[in-house]
């Protein structure tokens, strides 16, 4: 099976790390957490599609997390707390939808602790955005 058909059990780690992450963010009332891994957004718009997403998503977040467009660059904004939570972020957050890891850019979160990057999408609360499962 090819990496775009399939989920590892990291990747679905990870994407339910980010959605619980999102989800607090909402309820303080913070910005949309960036999603700024292809790998990790190929994920997020798999399991999207799944039946189960819902579930997941209010499993984890509390509620059921959407996804917009949204491009945008600068400090990803929600490392640090991902860091308490959870540890540093693995590869995978630095990988491509291909399975091409930016081993620059691995290198300098481990070397500075933050992460600065490119974002098409971020996760939205279901209140009329984009691709929200069962809103529609």
């Amino acid at each position: 099976m090819s990496r775009t058909t399939r989920t590892t059990t990291i990747e679905h780690r990870e994407l339910g790390r980010f959605l619980a992450v999102a989800g607090r963010r909402f309820v303080r009332g913070d910005g949309p957490a960036e999603m700024f891994s292809r790998a990790m957004d190929a994920v997020w718009h798999r399991a999207l599609a799944g039946p189960g997403y819902a579930d997941f998503c209010t499993g984890r977040a509390g509620s059921v997390i959407g996804h917009r467009e949204a491009k945008g660059s600068g400090p990803i904004g929600w490392v640090t707390e991902y860091e308490e939570e959870y540890g540093p972020l693995p590869e995978i957050w630095f990988t491509d939808e291909e399975g091409r890891l930016d081993a620059a850019a691995l290198a300098r979160y481990r070397e500075t602790g933050r992460v600065v990057a490119e974002w098409d999408c971020v996760p939205t609360t279901g209140d009329g955005d984009d691709a929200v499962p069962g809103s529609r």
